[in-house]
C-alpha cells in the first residue's frame, strides 16, 4: 500500500498490522469521566443487505485519498428524548437501513489491502451498543461547559487509533449510547482515507431518510464511485516534496472548548471588519479572520514575539471542477487544503486584512485547480503542497505556527433525523491537530465553533478580547 508519507507516520505493514492486533470489545466493558459511566453493552458487524457483486469487490483508492492524513476521524450527534420514540423499539428499524445503506456505500463495509484499494466483500461495519448511567440533560449541561465530555461517547475503538493500526481496522465504526432517559448519541469514527466530510455528512443524512422514510433499497442511490478512475493512484515521490519532520509536531495535550457567535454579533463583526473592502465577506471568511487573528495574538504572548502562521482551510473541489461535472456527487476525498500565509512585516494585523487574505488565497486556490484535465488538477494540488505545507520554510519549519479551520456549514448533518428529530449537539474531530470547527447553530441563529488547541495555548487564545467580545462559551 503506497504511503501517505508526506502527511502521516511510518506505519507497520498492513499484514504485520493484522496479525499481531485485535480490536474486539469485550461485552459490559466501561468507561468513567467525571462520575459518568458508559458501559459497553453489544458489538456486531452490520453488512450489507444485499451481497456486492463480484465487479465491484476491489474498490481502488485514487491521488486524493493518497494525500489525505492518516487518521480515524469521529462525529457524535446528540438527540434529546421525545415522548413517542423508544430506542430498543427502533434499534431493529436503525440496523435494517444501515444495511440497506451498505448496499448503496458497499466501500464503507469493506477492508484495506495492501494494494490501495478496498476489498469489498462485506466484511460489515463495526456496530456498538452502550448505555451510559446519566440524563442527557445534565450530560449536556456539562458538555456545552465542557466539551470534552463528548469523547465518553466516541467509539471506543477510535481512541487508540495510530499509524500503526489504522489499516487493520474497519472503515467504520458506529457507537449508539442510550443515556437513562431515553436520549441518544450516535457517534461515527471513520477512516478518513476512505472519505472526507462531504462522503461521511452525505452518507449520515441519506442513512437518516432511509431510516425514517423506510426506504427500500433499490431506490438508494446517491453518490457515484468513480474517483479512482479520474484520478488514479500516482507515484508521490515524483510529485511531492518529502516530508520535513517535525511536521506540526503536538507537544502537549489538545482540550477543545465551544464558542457561539450569535446573529448580533456577526453584524458587530461586519461592521468592525469595514466597507473598504471590494467584495462582501461571508460569515464564515470574517469569523475565520478573527479567529486566527486571536491565535496568532496568543502565539506572540506566548513565545515574546510574532511568529509565522499556516492556516490551511479544507476546499470541496466537487463543484469547482466545472470540466469534471461527473465527480459532483462522488465518494471518497475530492479536496483540497488552501494555504492561508501570515508573514510578520509583511502582513498587516488589521482584521480587514485578514478577511482579504482568507478570501483571496482561497478563490486563488479554488482558480488554479480548475483545469481543463485530470493531470493538470493533480499537477495543480502538487505544487499547491510542495510551496506550503511541504516546505522545508513552511511545513518543515518550527517557527511556523499551523492550524486548521474548516467550515461545516451549509452541510446536511443537522437534518440527520432517524425519526427521533434533529441533534441537539455535535462534536468533531480526532485531536491530532489545533482545528476551528465551524458549524451552523442547532438553534437556527448563528454559528458555533469548535476550537481544538494545545492546552497551554488555549488559556491565551480564551483571554483574547476579540474572543470574549464576540463569543459566548
Amino acid at each position: 500500500m503506497a504511503e501517505t508519507w508526506w502527511l502521516g507516520s511510518l506505519r507497520l505493514s498492513f499484514f504485520t498490522c493484522l496479525l499481531n492486533l485485535s480490536f474486539a470489545i469485550s461485552p459490559h466493558l466501561t468507561f468513567q469521566k467525571e462520575n459518568m459511566e458508559v458501559e459497553i453493552i453489544s458489538t456486531k458487524f452490520i453488512k450489507p443487505s444485499s451481497p456486492t457483486p463480484n465487479h465491484l469487490q476491489n474498490y481502488k483508492l485514487g491521488f486524493f485519498d493518497q494525500t489525505t492524513d492518516e487518521t480515524h476521524l469521529p462525529l457524535v450527534l446528540f438527540y434529546p428524548p421525545t415522548n413517542n420514540i423508544n430506542f430498543s423499539a427502533h434499534e431493529e428499524q436503525l440496523e435494517q437501513s444501515l444495511s440497506r445503506i451498505l448496499t448503496h456505500v458497499y466501500p464503507i463495509s469493506g477492508r484495506f489491502t495492501e494494494d490501495n484499494s478496498i476489498s469489498c466483500k462485506d466484511q460489515g461495519v463495526k456496530f456498538i451498543k452502550a448505555k451510559v448511567n446519566s440524563k442527557l440533560n445534565e450530560f449536556l449541561e456539562k458538555a456545552h461547559k465542557d466539551v470534552n465530555l463528548s469523547l465518553l461517547c466516541w467509539p471506543q475503538d477510535s481512541w487508540n487509533v495510530d499509524a500503526s493500526n489504522l489499516y487493520a481496522m474497519p472503515i467504520v465504526i458506529i457507537q449508539i449510547t442510550e443515556f437513562e432517559c431515553g436520549g441518544l448519541a450516535l457517534s461515527l469514527s471513520l477512516v478518513h482515507i476512505a472519505m472526507d466530510g462531504y462522503s461521511i455528512f452525505t452518507v449520515i443524512n441519506e442513512w437518516s431518510k432511509v431510516c425514517r422514510l423506510e426506504i427500500p433499497v433499490e431506490k438508494i442511490d446517491f453518490m457515484s464511485f468513480n474517483l479512482a478512475d479520474v484520478f488514479p493512484t500516482r507515484d508521490l515521490s515524483k510529485l511531492l516534496l518529502p516530508r520535513v519532520p517535525p511536521l506540526d509536531r503536538v507537544e502537549s495535550k489538545l482540550v477543545a472548548k465551544r464558542l457561539y457567535i450569535n446573529e448580533d454579533s456577526i453584524s458587530r463583526l461586519r461592521k468592525e471588519v469595514g466597507g473598504d473592502l471590494c467584495f462582501k465577506p461571508s460569515r464564515v471568511e470574517m469569523i475565520m479572520a478573527l479567529l486566527w487573528r486571536a491565535l496568532i495574538r496568543a502565539s506572540e504572548k506566548k513565545h515574546g514575539y510574532l511568529r509565522r502562521s499556516l492556516m490551511n482551510i479544507p476546499i470541496n473541489l466537487r463543484t469547482r471542477l466545472i470540466s469534471l461535472p461527473q465527480v459532483e456527487k462522488s465518494f471518497g476525498n475530492l479536496g483540497v487544503d488552501a494555504p492561508i500565509k501570515f508573514i510578520p512585516g509583511e502582513n498587516k494585523m488589521d482584521l480587514h486584512e485578514f478577511v482579504t487574505l482568507i478570501h483571496d488565497t482561497v478563490k486563488e486556490t479554488i482558480i488554479t485547480c480548475d483545469k481543463t484535465s485530470p493531470e493538470d488538477i493533480v499537477f495543480a494540488v502538487s505544487n499547491i503542497y510542495n510551496e506550503s505545507f511541504l516546505a522545508q520554510d513552511w511545513g518543515g519549519s518550527d517557527e511556523v505556527d499551523r492550524y486548521v479551520s474548516s467550515s461545516l456549514c451549509k452541510f446536511p448533518i443537522q437534518e440527520a433525523d432517524f425519526g427521533w428529530g434533529k441533534p441537539c449537539l455535535m462534536h468533531f474531530g480526532s485531536r491530532h491537530g489545533q482545528v476551528c470547527w465551524l458549524y451552523d447553530a442547532e438553534c437556527g441563529n448563528g454559528i458555533c465553533v469548535q476550537v481544538d488547541l494545545k492546552e497551554d495555548n488555549m488559556h491565551l487564545f480564551e483571554c483574547d478580547n476579540d474572543i470574549k467580545d464576540f463569543f459566548q462559551f
